[in-house]
């Protein structure tokens, strides 16, 4: 399971011309679903994000976590994720994992994820507008299976 999280100032998500998700300060993250994956991974990644320390204490240092902090998250399904550019010109998506079960396994990364923090989330499978306003910018990926 691959996480991109940016740290922002705001973020959002659009569907269809309607707003269905936005942010304050805290992390945008993207999700992506490998082959593979299973709850372990939502295990080890979401204690790793939430404890992760990004964001600036009072000497500008990035020494606060987003629960030091009191911020929220948006959660984004990304499977491009799991593309592959190695060969030719064409991405691709043979890692992702197949949707009913990604979806099943994003659904329960964001309960997981709504134990520490408030979690807003965009519509999985569908085409979205997604609107970061990353702070900094800091922006990290994080694999469950380096971790």
């Amino acid at each position: 399971m691959i996480a991109l999280i940016q740290r922002v100032s705001r973020s959002s998500v659009v569907v269809d011309g309607d707003e269905i998700a936005h942010i304050g300060r805290g992390l945008n993250i993207l999700l992506g679903v490998l082959k593979g994956d299973g709850e372990s991974d939502i295990e080890k990644l979401v204690p790793k994000l939430v404890h992760l320390r990004i964001f600036a204490d009072e000497e500008g240092k990035m020494n606060r976590s987003i629960l030091d902090m009191g911020g929220e998250a948006l959660v984004v399904s990304q499977f491009t994720l799991a593309g592959s550019v190695k060969k030719g010109r064409r991405p691709s998506f043979d890692n992702a994992m197949p949707p009913n079960e990604a979806e099943r396994l994003y659904e329960i990364f964001c309960e997981k994820l709504e134990e520490y923090i408030p979690v807003q989330r965009g519509e999985f499978g569908a085409m979205m507008d997604v609107e970061i306003h990353n702070d900094g910018p800091v922006t990290f990926i994080v694999d469950s299976k380096d971790l």
